[in-house]
């Protein structure tokens, strides 16, 4: 039996001893080779270099291995990998594993899936490895669409664990635990964090998540992944069990934000696999509401891409997990997104009840009590979300006048509180489009043209491709139905010179 090269490649005499045909050159990846201006040697060396920063010290490549793949042997993971990241890097544009002439590479977990374990050490080394993966080759697209989104069992089933009991500590933890009172001093007795330090963690993400709101996901989010991985990093070392637990916390909320920011430029299976990672590190950290404030996020993907059924089922399991920690505020927002859900299944009654739900615990909302990430939760959201479930309601049951009707005082309240709304322009944003297409149910292309054009306005000063998209679908639609109305054909070659559609695959399964 021979013995495999220490990479895994498979040889020349092992193919021939399988009855297989010999190797044929790889014309693709010496094109590449060839202009990149590397050596054979150089290549060896950058591949060696990365495969120890991936932590596979085992690869061990030279020149005559190089060459060898040059002359068509197929090296196995994670070599593919590491030279399509090499070549990207080295070209500024994706060069994916096939245009380099290699076999599709199977991704690891830490790149694709969502059944993921349930334990510390491989949630901080998931985030840690999908982090940096973003960060080096996360060019827009690149990673939406080597990734495959989940739907269905396959993604709420993995879901449901988030409420089975942790059976150890948090990773890094030191074992020692105590009152909240001890914290400080546990905090200075850690070697690696300081007081000061912690608390500016924590208030990063609060930054981060104001500029969010501000500026759209397409200003920072690579600010946010860069800061996410190096979290991970702080949570490979020792800590006291209670500063674990906060920079677990940090992780999550960086995560979710990373997966919302991601969502908001359309970059979907990136997205989906940050809400995942955040709501592991929710576990991790102990944090009951904030993993119900994750899951709400990945429901409310759901709902865009279609599946109210899975967006339910994750609602209901936030909801659950949390119905004895979640502040007021929280409680609403998950019955509001539960009314989505319904009001996208053509659910009447049951939607029409969780708005009165949401309506109902708002009343008792008490903004001192509230963490951060919920403070985007006000009277304008709560309203907003109330009018797009109306609104969809209206549109499950065809176009229906009835429920139109019903959306339209609702949309414009939310629309006259964001209107002087400084902090959320993206929310302003998006609700005058929603106010538009209630007007396009109420036939009245006239308005709902004035209102898109209002939105257009907001839109050059964010980054949203969310926003983008629900403009062009929206004045799509008014062409489509009005397209002899002034009003209408002034705002769809307004929308054709200001913003230009741009080419976007996700690639759903």
């Amino acid at each position: 039996m021979g013995v495999l090269p220490v990479d895994g490649s498979v040889t020349e005499s092992g193919m021939r001893e399988a009855g297989r045909p010999a190797k044929r050159r790889n014309e693709q990846l010496a094109s590449w080779f060839l202009r990149s201006g590397w050596s054979k040697g150089e290549l060896a060396r950058q591949v060696n270099r990365r495969a120890r920063q991936i932590g596979a010290p085992h690869i061990s490549t030279d020149t005559s291995r190089v060459r060898r793949w040059l002359d068509g042997e197929q090296p196995r993971e994670p070599i593919p990998r590491i030279l399509s990241e090499l070549f990207s890097e080295r070209f500024g544009c994706v060069v994916a594993v096939e245009d380099l002439g290699l076999r599709t590479a199977h991704q690891p977990p830490a790149v694709s899936g969502v059944d993921l374990p349930w334990a510390a050490p491989q949630t901080v080394e998931l985030m840690n490895e999908f982090s940096r993966s973003d960060l080096m080759l996360g060019r827009r697209g690149f990673l939406g669409t080597s990734l495959g989104l989940a739907a269905g069992p396959a993604l709420v089933e993995p879901m449901q664990r988030w409420l089975v009991p942790a059976p150890a500590s948090p990773v890094g933890a030191s074992g020692t635990s105590g009152a909240d009172d001890a914290t400080a001093r546990l905090i200075a007795q850690s070697r690696s964090l300081s007081v000061p330090e912690l608390e500016l963690l924590e208030a990063t993400v609060v930054m981060f998540r104001q500029w969010d709101a501000q500026c759209g996901g397409g200003l920072r989010r690579k600010a946010v992944v860069g800061q996410l991985h190096e979290v991970t990093d702080l949570l490979q070392e020792s800590h006291p069990e209670p500063i674990a637990k906060r920079l677990f916390k940090v992780a999550a909320e960086l995560a979710a934000l990373a997966g919302w920011m991601s969502y908001d430029v359309g970059l979907q299976p990136n997205a989906q696999k940050y809400f995942v990672l955040a709501l592991h590190a929710a576990k991790e950290a102990g944090d009951r509401p904030l993993g119900a404030y994750v899951l709400s996020n990945m429901s409310r993907q759901m709902i865009h891409l279609g599946r109210p059924d899975d967006a339910l089922e994750l609602i209901h399991l936030g909801q659950y997990g949390s119905r004895d920690s979640a502040t007021a505020t929280t409680q609403s927002m998950l019955y509001a997104m539960e009314a989505r859900a319904y009001a996208s299944m053509g659910q009447v009654q049951k939607c029409h009840r969780a708005v009165r739900m949401a309506e109902d615990a708002f009343t008792d909302s008490c903004p001192q009590e509230d963490p951060d990430w919920i403070g985007f939760f006000s009277e304008a959201e709560l309203n907003a979300e109330n009018a797009h479930s109306y609104r969809d309601l209206a549109y499950v049951a065809g176009c229906s006048p009835t429920y139109a009707s019903l959306a339209r005082p609702v949309m414009a309240r939310a629309v006259e509180l964001f209107s002087t709304d400084v902090t959320h322009p993206r929310s302003y944003a998006l609700n005058l489009v929603g106010m538009a297409t209630v007007h396009l149910l109420e036939r009245n292309p006239e308005q709902a043209a004035d209102l898109t054009a209002q939105a257009l306005e907001v839109a050059k000063k964010v980054r949203s491709e969310r926003v983008n998209t629900r403009i062009r679908k929206t004045t799509d639609t008014a062409v489509q139905d009005y397209g002899e109305v002034a009003e209408v054909i002034q705002l769809g070659e307004r929308l054709a010179a200001e913003l230009p559609e741009e080419c976007e695959t996700v690639r759903a399964v």
